[in-house]
């Protein structure tokens, strides 16, 4: 397996606090291919006017398109090109000297071509930085599985947060895309497996490369990994005796109304199988993008004979996203 990336470390000596805390936001951002716009560049226009040197600029070109995991799993080219184009525009506004550096960097990626893939790279805690390969559409080869959503990383979040939950378990992800709650989890919780899982071979063959990339044999972290392709209308019974998961989770797959029916079934059958001494605990964060769509997974719940219930605990923002979206968590149980 290839070796995971590098991690971020902040070391800013001479750098007072909040010039540490814009360069720290501007790089995770940046790792994340945040919209520009939620970027701090006041704060940074503030920084400029106050220190009268140009060394905030040039601290966060080091840390965004010249750091090393750029370099090894950049973003797109198109959103490397706006940020520098919006970082020089910043700089240039306060009447400051042209800085070479900044116009090496865009010369670079004018001349770069784009592709249909980029990496978009999120920080945990530890300060390990987890590059997941997406695809730059949000919509490619007919599904919506080669990127991340925001369910996803709220999902990475809670897990990050309640690793209690997965100790020694065995974990079955249902719909993992492009597998950020997955490797997350993976690499906080001591787990006894964890199967991943999708049906579109597209997503599972990505799915393959971001495991190989992000989850390495050298890791402390001894966990038992596999990907199962996992066709939720037509799962083998031999299937799901093999699996056998203590936990199931899932994140943002209740979001069209066709194959709810098909998700609400595979769910009775997990929860309901006789070759298990208790049932599995399942979990599902989801997006409320159409309420009428999650109204009727609810209310298929109910037909089948599930009962769930919500978890309202507050969840520490880890990743750059939208919380303002409604995003829901609930543990489905018999």
């Amino acid at each position: 397996m290839n070796r995971r990336p590098p991690m971020i470390v902040i070391e800013q000596d001479g750098m007072s606090h909040n010039q540490k805390d814009i360069t720290h936001t501007f790089q995770v951002n940046f790792f994340a291919m945040c919209l520009l716009n939620t970027f701090p560049w006041d704060s940074l226009g503030r920084e400029l006017i106050t220190s009268k040197t140009p060394d905030i600029v040039l601290d966060i070109l080091e840390k965004t398109c010249l750091h090393p995991i750029c370099l090894r799993n950049p973003p797109s080219v198109k959103y490397r090109r706006r940020f520098l184009t919006e970082l020089i525009k910043r700089h240039e506004m306060l009447d400051a000297e042209p800085l070479d550096s900044l116009y090496e960097a865009l010369g670079e990626v004018l001349c770069a071509q784009e592709d249909d893939m980029c990496f978009k790279t999120y920080l945990l805690p530890t300060g390990d930085a987890v590059s997941l390969a997406e695809n730059v559409a949000l919509i490619s080869e007919g599904t919506t599985g080669l990127v991340t959503w925001e369910a996803a990383l709220y999902l990475a979040e809670w897990a990050l947060e309640n690793t209690h939950i997965f100790k020694n378990k065995t974990v079955l992800e249902l719909g993992s895309g492009v597998g950020l709650t997955g490797i997350v989890t993976c690499r906080s919780s001591s787990l006894n497996k964890y199967i991943f899982s999708d049906c579109h071979q597209a997503v599972l063959q990505r799915l393959k490369n971001n495991i190989a990339n992000c989850l390495t044999n050298g890791d402390s972290n001894s966990t038992s990994v596999c990907v199962e392709e996992l066709v939720w209308e037509n799962v083998p019974e031999e299937q799901l005796q093999r699996i056998q998961a203590n936990t199931i989770i899932a994140a943002d797959v209740v979001y069209d109304p066709e194959i709810i029916a098909g998700l609400v079934r595979l769910l009775t059958r997990l929860l309901t199988c006789n070759f298990q001494e208790s049932h599995p605990d399942v979990y599902i964060a989801s997006t409320i993008r159409n309420l009428q769509t999650y109204d009727c997974f609810k209310k298929e719940l109910e037909k089948a004979g599930l009962q769930h219930v919500v978890i309202k605990d507050s969840v520490s923002q880890v990743f750059p996203y939208n919380r303002e979206s409604t995003i829901e968590m609930i543990k489905i149980h018999v």
